[in-house]
C-alpha cells in the first residue's frame, strides 16, 4: 500500500518539462528594471539644428557636432569638394 501512494507523489519527467519551459519564459515577462527610459530622455535633451542640403532636402544635425566641426576652406563649391574627397563626378 505504501508503494502506491509513493508513486503518485513522484514527479515524472513529463511533469518537469512544463515547469522547465515556463521558467525559461520568465525573462520575457519584464519584471526587471529597464534603462530604456534613460536612453530616450538623454536623446530628447540633445539639441538639433536643421540644415539644408544643396538639393533642397533637410538634415537634422546635433549642435554639439556643429560646434566641434572644423572649417577647412570657406566658400568651397560642391564639385571642388568632391574632387578634394577623391570622388569622381
Amino acid at each position: 500500500m505504501q508503494n502506491k501512494s509513493r508513486k503518485e507523489n513522484r514527479i515524472s519527467r513529463r511533469g518537469v518539462l512544463p515547469i522547465l519551459g515556463s521558467s525559461l519564459l520568465i525573462p520575457f515577462l519584464g519584471f526587471g528594471n529597464s534603462n530604456n527610459n534613460d536612453l530616450v530622455s538623454s536623446e530628447e535633451n540633445e539639441e538639433y539644428q536643421t540644415l539644408l542640403k544643396p538639393d533642397g532636402t533637410s538634415v537634422r544635425v546635433k549642435t554639439s557636432a556643429l560646434k566641434k566641426s572644423k572649417i577647412v576652406k570657406k566658400n568651397l563649391s560642391n564639385r571642388s569638394f568632391l574632387n578634394w574627397l577623391g570622388k569622381k563626378i
